[in-house]
């Protein structure tokens, strides 16, 4: 008997160790987790958009989504707008290639003093100082140009130079006289709305071009698309056992409408502004509840290539005819795939080689496919000049500047060449 008990005795020390050794093992387990939770602190938004939302910045993404942001931030959207220094101005500094001859009489110097950079115009014939203007802001990646803002005081003016990427040369911002020094051109909220994720404003009736300076959010970065994510950030930063995406735009749940508008914001021309501001529009909302196209159906074959990529590709057969196409289709905007055609002809024959498209076979000509490296898309969407994005190189002389059309269709020049 006594034998007996001290095997069941036995028995539940071993099965009360298993056990303890058991919840040992979950503790060390779950213990990285338990003091990683404790250590939480929510990260500060760096602006709060009218809705309410705060944004947090692209870098705090980077915390779940490295690979994302890593290729994300060489792309031209990513580029669009900076504070300005050498390294995000493209245009050069260096004696003799700093100078912009606006004509016979007046010059522009580009000069860095104690680290900031300025627009200097002085009168040629005596180096007399005419005025000074500080590069603050970039505007555009660079791809085709880039022009310059400065502040004075909370408001925001363009610069008369600005700088052209095909002739790597200073030139007359668009627009501006190129027979004087010209008062700087105020920007308006709807110029910076597809330049920045967001800038507050703070207009007044007679002054439409001022924000508040610690409440700007500079590129079209991963808010811009995703929504303010502070809350986003911060639930799952206190929650990093929680793997579904909260407080947050997710595309795959919005209509193939919700995404082209989203894209169509800033890329459908302009727009007849209803009564919301600037920045009100978040991805995922109804585009034509804040503004609306100036331009009719009938119209949608004349359209400028610069600016009205949306236009021109629901003017498209490819467009008409499918029920899911939209920008991201083609475009990744998590990557920079500027002229990587071999991607954008895999896209392409995505849907032409496989029989869902109306034409599977090339109609250009063997020398012509050869000569142009089999790229669909210089020949099916060819370079062309815009009708009112201008450049003038020198006094008098303008030059337009070459956008890819995004009405897709059988060119016949390009097929010869």
């Amino acid at each position: 008997m006594a034998e007996k008990l001290k095997n069941t005795k036995l028995k539940k020390n071993i099965f009360a160790l298993i056990i303890l050794l058991g919840v040992c093992f979950l503790v060390f387990k779950l213990l990285p987790d338990f003091f990683s939770i404790g250590a939480y602190s929510p990260i500060e938004p760096i602006a709060i958009h009218s809705n309410g939302k705060g944004f947090t910045g692209s870098e705090a993404c980077a915390e779940c989504h490295l690979d994302i942001y890593n290729t994300h931030i060489e792309t031209a959207h990513f580029k669009s707008s900076a504070k300005a220094n050498l390294k995000t101005v493209k245009g050069s500094f260096k004696d003799h290639e700093n100078i912009f001859n606006l004509n016979d009489s007046i010059g522009f110097k580009m000069e860095v003093r104690n680290d900031v950079l300025y627009q200097d115009a002085f009168l040629k014939s005596n180096n007399a100082h005419i005025s000074s203007s500080r590069f603050d802001i970039v505007i555009g990646s660079g791809t085709k140009g880039q022009s310059y803002l400065k502040w004075q005081d909370s408001s925001l003016y363009q610069l008369q130079v600005t700088y052209f990427t095909p002739s790597n040369s200073w030139v007359n911002s668009p627009g501006y006289p190129s027979d004087q020094v010209a008062t700087d051109r105020p920007i308006f909220g709807r110029c910076l709305e597809c330049h920045m994720t967001y800038a507050k404003s703070t207009e007044r009736f007679y002054k439409r071009n001022s924000y508040e300076k610690s409440q700007m959010v500079y590129g079209i970065d991963c808010e811009r698309c995703h929504g303010p994510s502070n809350d986003h950030v911060n639930f799952h930063r206190k929650n990093p056992l929680d793997t579904v995406a909260m407080h947050v735009v997710k595309h795959g749940d919005l209509t193939r409408q919700q995404n082209l508008d989203a894209c169509a914001l800033c890329h459908s021309g302009v727009r007849a502004r209803r009564s919301k501001s600037p920045f009100s529009f978040i991805a995922g909302d109804s585009l034509n509840q804040f503004s609306t196209p100036d331009y009719t159906e009938k119209d949608l074959k004349n359209l400028d290539v610069h600016g009205n990529q949306y236009g021109l590709l629901s003017a498209s057969k490819c467009f008409k005819k499918s029920d899911v196409l939209n920008c991201t289709t083609c475009h990744n905007p998590h990557e920079n795939q500027r002229d990587d055609h071999i991607a954008f002809n895999k896209k392409c024959q995505s849907c032409h080689d496989s029989g869902i498209g109306s034409h599977r076979i090339c109609s250009a000509t063997e020398e012509s496919k050869k000569n142009s490296d089999n790229n669909c898309i210089q020949c099916h969407m060819p370079l062309t000049f815009s009708k009112g994005m201008k450049i003038e190189t020198s006094q008098g002389t303008l030059k337009a500047v070459e956008v890819r059309t995004h009405l897709i269709g059988i060119y016949v020049d390009s097929l010869s060449q």
